[in-house]
């Protein structure tokens, strides 16, 4: 009897009449669960069945024997191998077994130090990593503290790049530090300031890319100076022109450059403050450009003469191996700064824009004090964003990074362009900081507790640079005529 006629025998009992006699029911509801009974231990019996179908074959398989295959050929060693157990504390098993440290960024390139993890050599070089896809981003930004060895470690890493075919540009030194370097490279530092013979003309041609025509040449010059002559107003107005003061500013530069050769900033004054009657036939241009012009005017006659108020005596020549314009004779007037900066940022952009020009170190040093001037920022973070396009490497150069707080009032236009120059540069070399320091250093970089951790302990040389993802604690070495002309304090140790 299958299930279905179990089942049906069992609906059968349940179902039956009442008039029923009690012991019919009873023989139904008995036979009906012997039925039940058989039908379960039949399948419990299939079941055993098959399992022991299937340990009787697991058994009768051949595998291979536990010691392996007998003979010569096991390559087995006589005795069984067996290693003790070892128990110690963590100071102990830390030594014994020392941390893995990665290899470094490679061989190529600029010598920095040694690697303090691995003890191995640490190698810098930008354009090498750019070029091997480790970094998208040639920027650099330094920060630390006075004496902790990072103003050593600048000029290190730009003037080991000169025998690679790279040149510098510094384009503002507030503090004079670079002008020995310059000078000792072979190249040229502009010191400015009251007093000297130096003269810088804004409206010099500048320098001439290889390959240009006569015409785009012309064209790129007009530009040039219109611009300029407009940045430099902007920065002693300390606001945005008008598009009158614009036009009267156009108006006076090319009656300037029409009638002189050579046209200098007080031709252009002159002309904005007293138009000719064929420029200014109604008498409105005077009265549209007036406070433009006497805001030119300072740069001439006023309170910042002195500078640029005839012919250049100096050259910008990008063919040198380096080039800085000295600011420490002016450092106590931040709009005297502002507009040598603009200046020597106009003559800098001439030079990128030569497609022959190679590779080249952009330096700020004491960025601070350079941020701190709207003009000044917009073309930094210019550059930084056309960093690949002109193919050069920009260092931002701070004390501590709460610097960038200074810059412009929360939420401002300017502080976005600060924090931008700092998202642009994906090598982040952090030299020791202050305890209050910590906490803003690793927020804003992203600096693991680890890492946050070393920065109070660090020594004179000793830097954490992050690149992109990756951290390296670095020993900062020089040589004795690195040491004799790069540091200050007397106290790096090669």
């Amino acid at each position: 009897m299958n299930r279905d006629d179990t089942e049906r025998l069992h609906t059968a009992v349940l179902v039956a009449p009442a008039s029923e006699k009690r012991r019919v029911r009873k023989q139904r509801q008995n036979a009906a669960a012997k039925l039940q009974t058989e039908q379960q231990h039949s399948e419990r019996e299939e079941t055993r069945a098959k399992y022991l179908a299937e340990l009787a074959e697991r058994r009768g398989t051949s595998y291979l024997p536990a010691a392996g295959e007998p003979g010569p050929a096991q390559l087995r060693s006589p005795g069984r191998f067996r290693l003790p157990r070892h128990q110690d504390t963590s100071a102990t098993l830390a030594g014994a077994y020392p941390f893995l440290a990665e290899g470094g960024l490679g061989s190529d390139g600029v010598f920095v130090g040694q690697d303090l993890y691995s003890g191995g050599s640490f190698v810098y070089d930008p354009w090498v990593l750019y070029a091997r896809g480790i970094i998208t981003a040639p920027n650099l930004v330094l920060a630390g503290i006075v004496g902790s060895g990072k103003s050593s470690l600048a000029k290190s890493l730009y003037t080991r790049s000169l025998p690679f075919g790279r040149r510098v540009y510094v384009p503002g030194d507030p503090k004079g530090e670079h002008t020995a370097v310059a000078e000792a490279v072979g190249g040229r530092a502009i010191v400015l300031g009251h007093g000297l013979a130096t003269r810088l003309n804004p409206l010099d041609e500048g320098y001439r890319p290889s390959g240009m025509s006569d015409e785009s040449w012309a064209s790129t010059v007009a530009s040039r100076r219109r611009d300029l002559i407009g940045a430099l107003a902007e920065t002693v107005l300390t606001r945005p022109l008008t598009p009158l003061e614009h036009t009267a500013i156009d108006t006076a530069l090319t009656e300037v450059v029409r009638s002189n050769d050579v046209p200098i900033l007080p031709m252009v004054v002159e002309h904005i403050l007293a138009p000719t009657p064929h420029a200014d036939p109604d008498g409105r241009l005077a009265e549209d450009g007036r406070l433009v012009g006497h805001a030119l005017r300072r740069l001439v006659a006023g309170d910042l003469a002195g500078l640029f108020d005839g012919p250049s005596t100096v050259t910008f020549d990008p063919t040198l191996p380096m080039i800085s314009l000295d600011l420490s004779r002016v450092t106590e007037n931040s709009t005297l700064i502002s507009v040598l900066m603009t200046c020597s940022s106009a003559w800098m952009e001439s030079a990128l824009l030569d497609p022959n020009g190679g590779q080249r170190w952009c330096i700020y040093d004491e960025a601070w004090r350079l941020m701190s001037h709207p003009a000044l920022l917009r073309r930094m973070d210019a550059h930084w964003r056309l960093a690949r396009h002109y193919g050069i490497a920009n260092m931002l150069i701070f004390h501590k990074l709460t610097d960038l707080e200074n810059v412009g009032d929360q939420g401002s236009a300017m502080r976005a362009l600060a924090n931008s120059l700092l998202a642009n540069a994906e090598t982040r070399i952090i030299y020791r900081q202050e305890s209050d320091q910590l906490g803003v250093t690793a927020g804003t970089l992203g600096l693991t507790g680890t890492e946050q951790k070393l920065l109070p302990g660090l020594g004179v040389g000793q830097g954490l640079w992050r690149i992109k993802d990756r951290s390296f604690v670095c020993q900062h070495q020089l040589h004795p005529d690195e040491l004799a002309l790069f540091d200050t304090t007397g106290r790096m140790v090669g």
